[in-house]
């Protein structure tokens, strides 16, 4: 059983710096489609430079991130399920590069070229290009000389629709690409650890980085990582209503790059068989809560956590955020996304190898 702990949100940290966090609204469709081939099977799991249960289309909160000297802004996605920086290259000629702001590295002065190839291959698309080596800060974080993929070539619909402009990775250098030293092992803080802070209210949204913010009486509930890829906790088992579910054979895996939960069927079809797909909004307050014992603590979800609002041309629909897959054998995890960071906000704290929530 893993150790955890709390510690005082007062105890003494280096000065921090909150960066905004832009939040989009999520789309029925887009959602629709990811869950429909997670069901299907479409996704491949990691697999060498292989990433393929992302799908950045339903990711809600973004921030910015500048690199070169002068800087150049670009809006991101901070991901915790991944590990590399790439922005598009002012050199990319496919479409979605033709309305994005894209870096050009002749107008910065501190630009290093690097040319190794840098590919990964998304379940919804891919992108191609090199790595090339430039100042990045993101917050007050800065690294220099960060080695970062400038994208040429894209292709797949998130990369059509999504207003992001690139994706900065925030997870373990194990599964970097090209093996990339990641930008929170880079920066010049000694202090490696940052927070999500995420709200419905998108002006509330933020990170802190390095550290966590120190304005608040509570406390963290620590949580070792047990595998250092993605920020992996220890899940013991899911509580839906009284009918409990061992899951002590998953890690849970807290990304903030999914907006909702994903897991195996063999987790979820019993954690929504009285969940409707599509529940009535009037009715949602009836659905079961769901907990999630990560160690030997209770993280619980109301229906109004796990139940998405969708609004579109004045009508409101609600949507069950909750999807499941089939996945290959040693893809053994649960992917907890923004729908329990925003209840718990979560201190990612690479110094001691653990994720603390608070527990308001």
């Amino acid at each position: 059983m893993n150790k955890f702990a709390t510690a005082s949100i007062f105890a003494t940290m280096a000065l921090t710096a909150r960066v905004p966090l832009i939040k989009k609204d999520l789309s029925k469709a887009a959602l629709a489609d990811y869950r429909e081939k997670l069901a299907n099977n479409e996704y491949q799991m990691l697999s060498g430079s292989e990433i393929n249960v992302k799908d950045y289309m339903n990711t809600q909160y973004m921030a910015n991130v500048n690199v070169g000297t002068p800087a150049q802004t670009f809006t991101v996605i901070p991901d915790t399920g991944s590990s590399n920086l790439w922005i598009y290259s002012s050199t990319c000629t496919a479409i979605p590069c033709l309305y994005h702001k894209t870096y050009d590295n002749t107008k910065s002065s501190t630009y290093v070229k690097n040319g190794e190839a840098f590919d990964i291959t998304y379940g919804s698309g891919s992108i191609q290009g090199s790595v090339s080596e430039d100042v990045v800060d993101f917050g007050d974080a800065e690294a220099k000389k960060f080695g970062f993929g400038e994208v040429t070539a894209v292709s797949g619909a998130a990369f059509y629709a999504s207003d992001m402009e690139g994706i900065l990775g925030l997870a373990y250098g194990s599964i970097s690409v090209d093996k990339l030293p990641t930008f929170v092992d880079s920066d010049q803080e000694t202090d490696k650890s940052f927070s999500f802070y995420l709200h419905a209210n998108p002006e509330k949204s933020h990170i802190t980085m390095p550290g966590h913010d120190q304005d608040s009486n509570d406390e963290f509930q620590f949580h070792d990582v047990i595998e250092q890829r993605y920020w992996s906790l220890k899940l013991n088992s899911i509580s839906v209503g009284d009918n409990k579910i061992d899951a002590s054979s998953y890690k849970a895996v807290i990304d903030s790059g999914t907006s909702v939960l994903v897991g195996p069927n063999t987790l979820v079809a019993p954690m929504i068989k009285d969940i409707p797909q599509e529940p009535d909004c009037s009715t949602i307050d009836s659905l079961p809560n769901i907990t999630f014992t990560i160690d030997e603590t209770d993280y619980e979800l109301t229906p109004q956590d796990y139940i998405l609002k969708i609004t579109s041309g004045g009508d409101t629909e609600c949507v069950r955020g909750i999807m499941g897959s089939d996945f290959p054998a040693g893809f053994d995890y649960f992917i907890l996304g923004d729908t329990l960071i925003r209840k718990y906000p979560a201190y990612f704290d690479k110094n001691n190898n653990r994720v603390g929530f608070l527990r308001q």
